[in-house]
């Protein structure tokens, strides 16, 4: 009997159908792997199951019954319990309140303090953590704290676990304090749906695997049976043996940077604890240069940090000849640094704001004198950029939230423009937008490129990586671990690199 089983299930939102069709099936004591990139449905599913969202369509069934959760506190109680990859217990409370919330022991009626302390103590200690349970859990290191998680989720009595990028923030140690818990669970009979984007992890651990593309299942079966590299073409969606004539992108294919010119944005050593370790690569005035790997390899960390939004450990970075020391958002910019994030709605535009406003938030210091703002300088940056970018609004004072998405990514795209970058940092700019739009942002990135911005893309979908990169940096776990130049800026070189490279120890 299988421990639960979700059959052609369906979530529909306003425009995307997140869900499509997806059916999957999880056995007493299994761990089996959830995998898939940005926005293949896998968080829709985990929320599906866990009560988060009701379904659109097709049945859940849990211990052979069906099933149908009202809320996370539902599912909790029938004994489903999620680990989520950023901490959601109290950091205020103690361990082990945190550790007990809602089910303290009691002594005539009160909580019992001392006792509850003690098996706090007793069980934090199988999970390899020694911190005082009478600290604040925010004061704990951020695995400590996903480790409480972790034995919180496990005490509810849990016939299923789903664990989240459980080891994302989690020193080697850690890891492997971890697999022997999900061994453990194993050898209990409970079942383990594990979310990761890290390959050595999946074939060390996972007896299965399902994976999402789109909203819509690709692949289940055995882990064993899939080769590393079938397993990355399956998730980026292309097929090994296809050769495609023509590229599927608006990027010309042609070369603009020069390789012998002086780069203009120089990468030294970045390091950031957990995430980057030694990132090292040039641009090149008018290259565009990608970062390739999966997802969680250290892409957008990257740009984050060469733009001043994430923490550096060590590292180097030149813009233009000079040294930009301790970056900032505000040093980047000034230096010539213009970044567009991955997630534009949460870090890039204001949606309650103006096209207008979004537009000239950046140059604003610019446009003003003695604290006062040009309108007629602010209307020209505008409409220049409205019209260079093609931006479908029906005029610079509408509320940028009520646009397109594609019109959105424009209206970021035009803010940093108006900055006079002389490196563009691109995170996904194409994520999230319709075809024609894509094709015109694509169009636009070989168009800046030629004019002699050097430019850094991030994107998760191979074709529009390969067909608009002079060269492909491929990362992994935060290490370079490839560069593509000339003839092997190609699909399958891309996926050959991530997979081949995620056999090795770094």
């Amino acid at each position: 009997m299988a421990l639960l089983e979700v059959i052609d299930v369906s979530k529909i939102f306003p425009g995307v159908r997140a869900l499509d069709q997806v059916s999957f099936t999880l056995q007493p004591g299994e761990v089996h792997a959830l995998v898939g990139e940005n926005g293949a449905g896998k968080s829709t599913l985990i929320k599906v199951l866990t009560g988060v969202y009701q379904p659109d369509g097709g049945d859940v069934r849990y211990l052979d019954q069906p099933v149908q959760f009202g809320t996370p506190m539902d599912a909790q109680r029938a004994g489903i319990s999620t680990i989520y990859q950023e901490v959601n217990l109290v950091p205020l409370m103690s361990v082990a309140q945190n550790l007990f919330l809602g089910r303290e022991p009691r002594r005539f009626g009160l909580i019992d303090r001392g006792r509850m302390e003690h098996q706090a103590r007793a069980i934090l200690t199988d999970y390899g953590v020694s911190a005082d349970v009478r600290r604040p859990l925010g004061t704990l290191a951020l695995g400590a704290q996903q480790m409480v998680a972790l034995a919180r989720a496990v005490m509810i009595d849990a016939k299923v676990v789903i664990m989240d990028e459980p080891t994302s923030s989690l020193e080697p140690r850690e890891v492997q304090t971890l697999f022997g818990v999900i061994r453990d669970l194993h050898s209990r009979g409970i079942g383990i749906i594990y979310v990761s984007h890290r390959l050595d992890e999946l074939y060390q651990i996972c007896d299965a695997v399902t994976i999402l593309r789109d909203g819509k299942l690709v692949h289940t079966g055995r882990l064993a049976d899939l080769e590393r590299i079938r397993l990355v073409s399956l998730m980026l969606g292309r097929d090994m043996a296809e050769v495609r004539r023509e590229g599927a992108t608006a990027f010309s294919g042609a070369a603009t940077g020069d390789v012998e010119a002086t780069p203009v944005l120089r990468v030294r050593e970045l390091n950031s604890r957990h995430k980057l370790h030694d990132v090292t690569f040039d641009v090149r005035p008018g290259e565009v240069v990608g970062l390739g790997g999966l997802l969680g390899a250290g892409r957008s960390e990257t740009i984050k940090a060469i733009g001043g939004a994430y923490h550096l450990d060590s590292g180097d970075i030149q813009v233009d000849g000079k040294d930009l020391r301790k970056p900032t958002p505000v040093r980047a910019v000034r230096f010539g640094v213009a970044v567009q994030p991955e997630d534009r709605k949460a870090e890039g535009i204001i949606p309650g704001l103006s096209v207008r406003e979004n537009i000239a938030l950046a140059v604003l210091p610019r446009l003003s004198r003695f604290g006062f703002v040009s309108d007629r300088k602010v209307d020209e940056v505008v409409d220049r950029y409205m019209k260079r970018l093609q931006i479908k609004a029906s005029g610079p004072d509408q509320v940028v939230g009520d646009l397109s998405g594609g019109n959105q990514q424009k209206v970021l795209l035009a803010r940093l423009l108006a900055t006079g970058p002389k490196v563009l940092l691109l995170d996904e700019p194409t994520r999230g937008i319709d075809v024609g739009a894509k094709a015109e942002v694509q169009s636009l990135i070989d168009e800046l490129a030629a004019e002699g911005l050097g430019v850094v893309l991030v994107s998760s979908d191979a074709e529009e990586l390969v067909e608009g990169s002079d060269r492909v940096v491929v990362l992994r776990d935060g290490v370079v671990v490839g560069t593509l130049t000339g003839a092997q800026v190609t699909t399958e070189d891309l996926m050959s690199t991530i997979a081949t490279e995620a056999t090795r120890e770094h």
